[in-house]
């Protein structure tokens, strides 16, 4: 089997995320982030579109990660960005991280609006 190294150009591959963060290019958000070919910065979730808007014409697909678990975006943001002329793929976000990488290393136009997964509640915690 032949490897490859990938090679990203000026976005950034999300490193890793946890409960309330998440990990990109090795610089950590906390809560919300979008990662665009803009660079990357917090994100206050779905009442904070503008940061989306702008990217029409710049990305291909917006994959948009609902938090821990898949869930449907709410259908009046959905379209105010498909009738912008984005291309909207809601998934849970650890899916949206791996696929984002994923689509990444193949040099795809593409962005991602990622909700953190919860955080632990000490009294959760085992």
């Amino acid at each position: 089997m032949r490897l490859n190294e990938v090679t990203y150009t000026d976005a950034q591959p999300i490193d890793g995320y946890g409960p309330g963060f998440f990990r990109i290019g090795g610089q950590v958000v906390e809560g919300g982030a979008l990662v665009l070919p803009s660079g990357v910065q917090s994100w206050a979730g779905y009442d904070d579109l503008d940061p989306l808007l702008q990217t029409v014409g710049q990305i291909d697909v917006l994959f948009i990660g609902t938090g821990a678990e898949t869930a449907h975006i709410p259908p009046a943001v959905r379209k105010t960005l498909e009738d912008a002329g984005l291309a909207v793929e809601p998934m849970n976000s650890p899916s949206a991280c791996r696929t984002y990488n994923v689509l990444l290393s193949e040099g795809r136009r593409i962005g991602a609006a990622l909700l953190p997964v919860e955080r632990v509640a000490p009294s959760d915690q085992v």
